[in-house]
């Protein structure tokens, strides 16, 4: 079995890695720098275990940068692109997805194409009627950001958006190469297998927006968020975690998700997928007075990332924040070492931490560190946990 898998972000790399342990694979990219570093053995990720993984495993992959006749004669093709939602659209921007279709059914109309990326609800379909081929299903994945690879060795649960014949093999591809051998595979057709995906997403959205309303409730009260959690979250059916307020949702997948799956409710009714989305935004809104009754001189905005080992901070909660103070006029700072420019979008960086701890009178933090130990008295967050 022959498998090319395309895009090598963080859910094309972890997948095509873990198969490759059991299948011929190719992993390709347009990024030529991406596929540089992984033919060095490096990884284009900052992500802790992937490095060893790709140097310590026998793996049985190959990486490239160019896609002429790339798909000729293979079985397989995973698509793990980037689909990022367009606000004027208000949709996904899927051409990524299907330009990389057309392509591939140009070269071997009889490879079977497994889309890895996060699509609108009735997209499979679509596809299916457009280029007149059955030959395509919808697979989601459920990998959170600086965990890419451990989420793939050991699956929450593997979901296939198919039902035919075939359906068997693809689990087949996922399953051979995975270390939890228990892991529920569930088969349904393709526009389940998108609303589950976009679904548990803004279930996971809606229970960030629960704890932080909950938080934003104690600030305006003036009583003890840890108490009211704490109390709240020992009901087993509750449970203890994803529990930690926040600046809001963020990361790549929960905003665009949520938004996408808002426009699918398009003319059904519906109270609570909305308010998840306006609810993420009031959030922000709150960070934003809080700063405004401290009367700052500087702010500085004590990292982007959103959570601790990962190097993503697309659509991170701070920078809407950060946005929202700027417009406002206030003097803002960056601390975030993986920012190598002077300025982030027309901010000042600043990677001397002692400067920036010593010039900030308020530093924004949505997670605390021990780098902010000595200056507690100048931070401003909502964590309270100490995790992500």
């Amino acid at each position: 079995m022959n498998i090319v898998v395309v895009g090598a972000g963080y859910v094309g790399l972890a997948n095509a890695l873990i198969i490759s342990r059991n299948f011929e694979t190719k992993l390709f990219d347009i990024d030529c720098s991406k596929i540089n570093k992984l033919n060095n053995g490096k990884s284009p990720i900052h992500e802790k275990g992937i490095d060893g993984f790709l140097n310590s495993e026998d793996l049985n992959i190959t990486f490239t940068d160019s896609d002429d006749k790339l798909y000729s004669s293979c079985s397989f093709v995973i698509i793990a692109t980037p689909t990022d939602y367009l606000e004027n659209n208000r949709s996904f921007d899927t051409t990524s997805v299907r330009e990389t279709i057309q392509k591939v059914w140009s070269q071997n109309e009889n490879a079977f194409i497994i889309i890895k990326s996060t699509v609108p609800v009735g997209f499979t379909e679509s596809i299916k009627r457009e280029f007149s081929n059955n030959r395509v299903c919808f697979s989601p994945e459920f990998l959170r950001e600086g965990k890419s690879i451990s989420d793939t060795l050991y699956p929450s649960r593997i979901i296939i958006g198919d039902t035919s014949p075939i359906s068997d093999e693809i689990a087949t591809i996922f399953v051979s190469g995975i270390e939890r051998k228990d892991v529920e595979v569930l088969f349904m057709n393709s526009t389940e297998a998108e609303s589950a995906k976009l679904f548990s997403n803004t279930f996971l959205a809606m229970r960030v927006a629960f704890f932080n309303e909950l938080d934003t409730f104690a600030v305006n009260r003036n009583i003890n968020s840890l108490q009211i959690i704490s109390g709240v979250c020992s009901d087993p059916r509750i449970g203890k975690h994803y529990r930690n307020p926040s600046f809001g949702y963020g990361g790549y997948c929960l905003p665009k998700d949520t938004k996408q799956l808002k426009v699918d409710f398009k003319n059904i009714p519906n109270n609570l997928i909305g308010a998840i989305v306006d609810s993420n935004e009031t959030r922000k809104n709150f960070i934003v007075e809080l700063v405004k009754q401290k009367k700052p001189e500087v702010v500085g905005i004590y990292r982007l990332i959103m959570k601790t080992g990962s190097d993503n901070y697309r659509e991170s909660s701070i920078i809407s924040v950060m946005k929202k103070l700027s417009s406002q006029g206030f003097k803002l700072m960056i601390f975030e070492p993986l920012i190598e420019e002077e300025k982030f979008i027309d901010i000042e960086v600043n990677n001397n931490l002692e400067f920036f701890l010593t010039n900030s009178t308020l530093i924004l933090a949505n997670r605390l560190d021990s780098a902010l130990t000595d200056v507690k008295e100048k931070v401003l967050s909502r964590d309270i946990y100490g995790d992500d």
